[in-house]
């Protein structure tokens, strides 16, 4: 299903329909929506489309030869018997094209994993051959560190030659509506505090009904297509899997703080910085400071959370019942869900009532807030003015006590910038004494 790619089709076509050779780098995680994005893109344009797949590099390239030979109605080619794909872009560099001609090479990553000196026969292909064709160029891959290795830093041969990057994220929850037209907005939020934005998940729950039927059937099944997603990509993206996972199964059991990660894998925190960091670079992680602090680069007080929320899910309640799940105890599993859902899905409502503020307020910058002993879901800073924000996804209306207790915490921030906005979010709704005092400085929101 193609959804919300505005932006990035755009850009596509800016690059296609420009009077020069382009080269798109074009990359994101698995399942992300790569291949429907360019298939849209190609729509009724001339175009080659090929898939690498790990197998003998001489079977891959014939391959290719042969997918462009079929396009090109080119027999001759079909015939020659060619070393490397630079000569394979020599002979199609010898063709004139009236209509600009897209070659896509999806997950290229792999061609470079068969062969080493592929970048630098693509760095030759693009400075010699392309240059002034009327071709477009583009390399996909789905493996982020290889691709960025391959074709974006600065050791690559193939650094500084793209004429685009597009790094393809998940959908924004906003989005959501275009698989889910008929449910409701707190089921959205509950999909996609399981699912986050990944076209192909969310695709997976779109035809039945019950979410947590679609979680047994598709995520706790042993069978089922979601049961090992997260270690296939770890996997693929790292060398060392087991401290990549246990960092990430600690996170989701609730440790946020450095030091007390580190502490529960028994290693020094100068032990796991670059396991940290590369799961920043993957967008598994995100380290979060209080929104007031000054120098967040500088601050002691960051806090470490799992920004993919099919990764949270899985490392939540996948990895630690493999046991369980394994000898086709789901019903357990589901109940280890069950218990807590709400509770589960209250971080990601709260990163949903953030996006609504920014969008909703003028606000300079907008996040959570916390100290030694106290902690408020959102804070955003205006020019002249602070808000602050309390989220509950429960099943109980929010009442006089939750915006009392938000207003003595709200005294706590040190700013010489008054409050001037209270803003309370809720599942369920409010109770009518709340309701009767809502005003410009004290907002409700149900849902989101």
């Amino acid at each position: 299903m193609f959804a919300n790619r505005t932006k990035e089709l755009e850009l596509l076509n800016e690059e296609y329909h420009s009077d020069r050779f382009s080269l798109t780098v074009l990359y994101g995680r698995r399942r992300v929506g790569k291949t429907t994005l360019l298939k849209e893109f190609i729509q009724e344009k001339p175009s080659i489309y090929f898939l690498v797949t790990l197998e003998n590099l001489n079977i891959v390239l014939r391959r290719l030869q042969d997918i462009t030979a079929d396009h090109l109605g080119d027999s001759f080619l079909k015939g020659l018997e060619l070393k490397d794909i630079r000569q394979l872009f020599e002979y199609i560099s010898q063709k004139n094209f009236e209509k600009k001609l897209i070659i896509i090479i999806d997950e290229f990553q792999y061609l470079a994993k068969m062969d080493s000196a592929i970048p630098s026969q693509f760095q030759y292909i693009v400075d010699e051959l392309l240059k002034n064709k009327n071709i477009h160029l583009v390399l996909c891959g789905s493996i982020i560190s290889m691709m960025y290795e391959q074709t974006l830093s600065y050791n690559s041969p193939l650094y500084g030659r793209r004429t685009s990057a597009i790094k393809l994220e998940a959908i924004a929850f906003e989005h959501l509506n275009a698989f889910f037209p008929g449910k409701s907005q707190n089921e959205m939020i509950e999909l996609y505090s399981i699912l986050y934005g990944v076209p192909k998940y969310l695709e997976m729950f779109r035809d039945s009904g019950d979410i947590f039927e679609n979680i047994e059937k598709n995520i706790l099944s042993t069978g089922s297509y979601l049961y090992n997603e997260p270690q296939f990509i770890l996997q693929n993206e790292v060398n060392e899997p087991i401290t990549y996972f246990s960092i990430l199964e600690t996170i989701a059991n609730g440790e946020h703080k450095i030091g007390n990660i580190a502490g529960k894998l028994g290693k020094n925190v100068q032990n796991i910085t670059s396991f940290i960091s590369k799961l920043i670079e993957l967008d598994i992680l995100y380290k979060e400071v209080p929104v007031t602090e000054t120098n967040p680069l500088k601050s002691k007080k960051g806090l470490y959370f799992i920004k993919d929320n099919f990764f949270r899910f899985w490392f939540t309640y996948v990895l630690p019942y493999k046991s369980q799940l394994e000898m086709g105890d789901t019903d357990y599993v589901l109940s280890k869900i069950k218990e807590n859902f709400n509770g589960f899905v209250s971080p990601v409502y709260e990163h949903l009532a953030i996006s609504y503020l920014r969008t909703h307020y003028p606000l300079l910058k907008c996040g959570r807030w916390w100290d030694k002993k106290e902690e408020i879901d959102a804070v955003g800073i205006g020019e002249d003015f602070l808000l602050v924000a309390e989220c509950k996804y429960s099943n109980k209306k929010v009442g006089m006590d939750i915006l009392e207790n938000l207003q003595e915490k709200a005294k706590k921030i040190k700013s010489d910038i008054p409050v001037k906005h209270y803003v309370l979010f809720s599942k369920s709704g409010f109770t009518d004494a709340l309701q009767q005092l809502e005003s410009d400085e004290i907002r409700l929101v149900e849902g989101i």
